[in-house]
């Protein structure tokens, strides 16, 4: 071997025992003094969970406070049917009851639980057993009594489905080559692409009581994803260099779901309430007149009396207050403007000047 060929065949072991040197820094055999063998990566700070709609679900919970309507929430599936090719999963998430719990409690909406409760009936059969005493016991036999009415009802309850999951609906994409005619000449390419998706939600409001379904909302949401790249091929004397970037982007699927489920939850307590015109971006007005046609439940959202109050002398279990200072919105300003308090707002789309515009709450269907 030339000592020219020798030169370029020790350039890639170089560079390959410089690779590895580096790695050798990253990760240790040996656990170091706080018991790990590599410092993890990162370092993002917690944040909270926030979608376009959270703000004016806090916004309503000054008119929840009002009239204390509890409310369960019970399966919301995914009925989709849609896996990840892999077999590792759903491709939706199976909380979406959860996020319809946090999405009430954003509300200040009082709730009792119906979707896990577990506990509270190991509890209720020790108990039946006479196997479980409260703190301080007065005597070895002082266990927790069962009483009749102990628990409190719901008055509405929340279920529904994930219903569609639609892929790539739309797609846009556009790629170039270019360079020189030479032999030796640079040459390029670019290429970028766009697709959309979209997800459904039905949910359903049932009177706890009557197993009437007094409201029904489905909406849906377009999900965007984007792909660009670029790539430049050149020979340089005798070397060549093939260079290339790329970036991808995809609104999250889950944060779209959780948007989806605070908009329907957004509009079915608006209702329920009766929420006064311009309220939290609420633009219909159930009280002076809805354009759509009546409310559903409005007499009875206004003349509600809590049904336990006088038998069982029910309090509420806990004086709720405004979990941090939030400006009560003029009659009417837009919900991008109420949203200025988010800490996040990761569902903004891709520019920093888009706008989420107002909530447009449907009225009657």
């Amino acid at each position: 071997m030339t000592p020219r060929g020798r030169k370029h065949l020790l350039k890639p072991l170089a560079l390959a025992l410089a690779a590895a040197l580096s790695l050798e820094g990253c990760i240790s055999p040996y656990a170091d003094s706080v018991g790990r063998y590599t410092s993890p990566i990162g370092g993002a700070p917690v944040i909270s969970n926030e979608t376009p709609y959270s703000a004016s679900l806090r916004c309503m919970s000054g008119v929840t406070r009002a009239r204390p309507i509890k409310i369960a929430v019970g399966q919301i599936s995914d009925y989709t049917g849609k896996t990840e090719s892999d077999g590792s999963g759903r491709k939706v998430t199976a909380g979406a009851a959860l996020m319809a719990m946090t999405a009430l409690a954003k509300a200040g909406v009082p709730m009792v639980e119906r979707f896990d409760t577990s506990v509270a009936e190991m509890d209720l059969k020790y108990a039946n057993n006479k196997l479980i005493a409260d703190d301080h016991p007065q005597a070895p036999g002082d266990y927790r009594k069962i009483l009749s009415g102990s628990v409190l009802g719901s008055d509405y309850y929340i279920v529904g489905g994930i219903t569609e999951l639609n892929f790539n609906i739309r797609s846009e994409n556009a790629t170039g080559d270019g360079g020189g005619t030479g032999t030796g000449a640079t040459k390029g390419t670019f290429g970028g692409s766009m697709y959309v998706m979209n997800i459904g939600l039905d949910l359903r409001l049932v009177n706890s009581i009557t197993l009437e379904v007094v409201d029904v909302v489905s909406y849906q949401k377009q999900i965007i994803g984007r792909q660009v790249s670029a790539g430049v091929f050149d020979f340089l004397g005798t070397n060549f260099f093939d260079a290339s970037v790329g970036e991808s982007a995809l609104e999250p699927i889950q944060l779209g779901v959780r948007s989806v489920i605070e908009r329907g939850v957004m509009e079915m307590i608006s209702r329920a309430y009766g929420a006064p015109t311009g309220a939290c971006a609420v633009a219909v007005d159930y009280l002076a007149g809805n354009p759509y046609g009546p409310n559903p439940y409005q007499q009875q959202a206004l003349t509600y009396q809590q049904p336990y109050a006088q038998a069982y002398g029910y309090q509420q279990p806990y004086a709720y207050q405004q979990p941090y200072a939030f400006p009560q919105p003029n009659p009417y300003r837009p919900m991008e403007m109420n949203n200025g308090i988010n800490r996040s707002n990761p569902y903004r789309g891709y520019t920093a000047d888009g706008v989420i515009g107002d909530v447009g709450l449907r009225a009657s269907f």
